[in-house]
């Protein structure tokens, strides 16, 4: 039986970090300021710890592999509403169960925001952003730390539902 508590969840997190992620593609793949100070600072730092390479095609290609990771997982986090007007549609007669996509898509959404969390605890990034005088009072920090809780929650709940779901 279907867990109407954890589908509305899912889709509410899965809407959530899919808008996180799109929002912020323009920057990661256009060169903007913001992004070049975050993966700057970032690979400048990665440049002292495992050396010149990693750290300049970091801060030369992190953000392009970033937004492709998180382009990804949006479009997995979004499937399950395209399967499910398809197969409305008669276009497809069956699709993969939306927990099991969702599942999915939080691993890689929490995932790639785990790394995002590391970076500005860890990192002279901090938890506050500030790029030429303007502090971003820490809601990219908290936007991923939000995405990497609920990511893993709900790829949990959703696992545990598709195996109930299974077993029926």
């Amino acid at each position: 039986m279907k867990n109407p508590v954890i589908t509305f969840a899912s889709w509410l997190t899965a809407i959530w970090a899919a808008k996180v992620f799109l929002s912020s593609v323009p920057y990661k793949f256009s060169n903007h300021p913001d992004t070049q100070h975050i993966f700057g600072t970032i690979g400048g730092w990665m440049k002292g710890i495992l050396g010149n390479g990693i750290g300049q095609s970091f801060v030369d290609y992190g953000a392009y592999a970033v937004g492709t990771v998180e382009i990804i997982a949006s479009f997995v986090l979004l499937l399950p509403a395209l399967l499910f007007v398809l197969v409305k549609l008669n276009v497809l007669s069956v699709a993969p169960p939306r927990s099991l996509l969702h599942c999915l898509g939080f691993l890689m959404a929490a995932g790639v925001m785990s790394g995002a969390v590391f970076f500005h605890l860890f990192t002279p990034l901090g938890i506050e952003v500030i790029h030429e005088g303007k502090s971003d009072n820490g809601s990219l920090f908290y936007a991923a730390c939000s995405i990497l809780i609920m990511g893993y929650l709900m790829a949990w709940l959703n696992w545990q539902n598709w195996k109930t779901q299974k077993k029926q």
